[in-house]
C-alpha cells in the first residue's frame, strides 16, 4: 500500500503549520495518544480515509501559490514508507517538507532500522518538529509547536553535522 496513505484529512492552505502557505497532509493513526493533544480524532488507525497518492500531488499541483507541504497527525512515521513515496514526489515538484512527530530525532535514528520506511522518510524531510505534545509545557506563544519540548530541527544540516542543528522558521 505504498501508493495510498490513510489520512484524517488535508488543508489546502495553512499559515500556521509552516512558514509561508502550506498544504498539510493530516495522516491517520497514532500511537502517542498525547493527554491535551490537539487531534485526537486522528489517533485510532481504522478512521480516516483512504486516499491515494498522485490525487495528494494532483491537488498540490493546483496551488501555485503553495511554500510547501506539511506532514502532520496522527503520527506520520506510522506511514512512513509511503509518505517517503509521497515527499520525493513533492520534492520533484520543488516543494520543502516539514513533518511533526512525537518521536524524537534520537529515537528515529536509533530505532530506523527496525521501523520500515523511517530513514527513507527522514531523509525526505527539510524541517522535522520532534517530540510528544506536553500539556504542562503547552503555550500559545510558541511559533509551530503546541509545547516547549519540541523542537523544530533542520534535517539536513543535523545529517550533516551529527549534531541537532535547530531551524530558524
Amino acid at each position: 500500500m505504498d501508493n495510498k496513505l490513510r489520512i484524517a484529512g488535508i488543508v489546502e492552505e495553512s499559515i500556521v503549520d509552516g512558514p509561508g502557505i502550506r498544504f498539510v497532509v493530516f495522516t491517520q493513526g497514532c500511537k502517542h495518544n498525547c493527554p491535551g493533544c490537539h487531534n485526537p480524532h486522528t489517533h485510532s488507525f481504522d478512521g480516516g480515509e483512504i486516499v491515494e497518492i498522485d490525487s495528494i500531488i494532483d491537488s498540490i499541483k493546483e496551488n501555485p501559490l503553495l511554500s510547501g507541504v506539511t506532514l502532520s497527525g496522527g503520527e506520520p512515521f506510522e506511514q512512513a514508507k509511503a509518505l517517503a513515496e509521497l515527499s520525493k514526489k513533492i520534492k520533484e515538484l520543488g516543494y520543502n517538507i516539514i513533518s511533526y512527530t512525537g518521536y524524537t530525532y534520537e529515537y528515529i535514528i536509533e530505532n530506523s532500522s527496525e521501523a520500515s520506511g523511517w530513514m527513507d522518510l527522514l531523509k525526505e524531510i527539510d524541517i522535522l518538529i520532534d517530540g510528544r505534545f506536553e500539556i504542562e509545557k503547552k503555550s500559545l506563544n510558541l511559533r509551530y509547536k503546541g509545547s516547549s519540548n519540541q523542537r523544530i530541527i533542520d534535517v539536513k544540516k543535523t545529517m550533516a553535522s551529527g549534531n541537532i542543528v535547530i531551524a530558524s522558521i
